[in-house]
């Protein structure tokens, strides 16, 4: 690997919101020890084969650049850093987002001489060097963004093919945002309206600013002892055909089911109950499912989708291993969804004001794991439309993940994969 060149992008012109603090609320603070999201694209490169591939590239990057200059105007909170701000006389402290601090969001170019596309795709497993393809494979966490950008792009080079790496805070954004900004960016890269005078988009985010938060300052030092690290595991990525899903979603709908199984939660079934069995665990035992969902449409009144930054909530279905594995998946499929449609307003608001309480009181069992050590955590969403990134390189031929927040039992259950 080797790194061609650095920028560092800042917005278009200056945004009068951007002088504003955006403090973290108590869900986004919680993830200071977790690694950022991490997901890629990689392209086929058959763009102007007659010339020099580095011209291509180029202009690949010079026009990403200006791109993203535009995006930083609606997107502005991922050109800054973190600040952490301390009250001696309270021994407290808040974290927020300083949109105009540090260079700027961080672009880079990166070459990996005699790598092709089919290296990546044709091993069972996803190769170690796709690591790299996101910050240069160095493993940081979301509080490390106090120095570093918040949002990180790095545009590496096969012999035939092009790979976009994102690296976002997970302590500013989610899925749900994370999807909105990209999908923006591509929108902008593909209008050829990446010049001065042209800065409207389609889906313009909504900034809600938080209170400032203050949690005892040994409440974070307490976070930061847990920092994540990277698991030593192997990334397998499984593809289910359209005629699978629709054999799945019938098994979970079992006739004289009186509820409706989404084919998401079907799929989610089928893969808690393969891990379980897999693991040999003795039927006493228990294990959880756990469906990261995103909360936006399921407050009342909701919020839109345009939200930027974090609004998720969790579905956790507790079982035991003998009752998980003595029912087919239509069982299984059946608790998600009665979980997820328990998800509602008064559920979301209630957990995140207890969170929020015993966050600032400094008890630190409002940190329970999210899984448990016989769980399965699944994330993403079948709505994202990640192939939709085209970025002038046509349809992405994968998507791939970072090094960051894998646990065993962990999947990406989405067309992120």
């Amino acid at each position: 690997m080797e790194l061609i060149s650095e920028y560092f992008v800042k917005p278009k012109h200056q945004v009068l919101a951007a002088k504003q603090p955006i403090y973290l609320t108590p869900l986004e603070i919680s993830m200071l020890a977790m690694h950022p999201i991490q997901r890629g694209l990689l392209y086929n490169y058959t763009l102007h084969q007659s010339t020099p591939s580095t011209n291509t590239i180029l202009n690949i990057i010079d026009t990403l650049k200006e791109s993203l200059s535009i995006a930083l105007v609606h997107f502005y909170s991922l050109a800054g850093r973190l600040v952490t701000k301390t009250f001696l006389d309270e021994h407290a402290c808040s974290v927020f987002i300083d949109s105009n601090k540090g260079p700027g969001a961080r672009l880079t170019h990166v070459t990996a001489p005699g790598l092709t596309k089919l290296d990546i795709l044709s091993p069972d497993y996803v190769p170690v060097i796709v690591k790299k393809f996101f910050e240069l494979g160095e493993e940081i966490l979301n509080y490390d963004c106090h120095t570093r950008p918040l949002l990180s792009i790095q545009v590496t080079e096969l012999v035939d093919g092009v790979f976009i790496g994102f690296t976002m805070s997970h302590s500013v954004i989610d899925g749900t945002s994370s999807m909105h900004f990209m999908t923006m960016l591509s929108e902008i890269f593909c209008s050829n309206n990446a010049s001065e005078k042209m800065c409207d988009i389609s889906r313009v985010p909504v900034y809600e600013h938080s209170p400032c938060i203050k949690l005892p300052r040994f409440r974070l030092e307490e976070i930061m002892t847990r920092r994540g690290k990277t698991s030593p595991l192997r990334d397998r990525v499984f593809h289910f055909s359209a005629a699978s899903m629709a054999m799945i979603k019938a098994k979970a709908n079992k006739e004289g089911s009186i509820s409706n199984v989404s084919s998401f939660q079907g799929l989610s079934s089928l893969i808690w109950r393969s891990i379980t069995k897999a693991r040999n665990l003795s039927t006493d035992q228990k294990t959880a499912c756990c469906m990261v969902i995103n909360a936006r449409p399921r407050l009342d009144p909701s919020l839109s989708d345009n939200y930027f930054g974090n609004y998720v909530s969790q579905v956790k279905i507790i079982s035991k291993v003998d009752e998980l594995l003595g029912h087919d998946i239509d069982w299984a499929a059946m608790q998600l969804n009665d979980g997820v449609k328990a998800q509602d307003d008064k559920s979301i608001r209630s957990t995140l004001k207890w969170f929020a309480e015993q966050l600032s009181l400094g008890d630190s069992s409002s940190e329970e794991d999210i899984q448990g050590p016989n769980g399965v955590v699944i994330g993403g969403s079948a709505r994202f439309d990640i192939y939709g990134l085209e970025f002038g390189l046509g349809k992405a031929v994968a998507v791939r993940m970072g090094l960051g927040n894998k646990s065993v039992g962990e999947g990406n259950c989405s067309p992120w994969l």
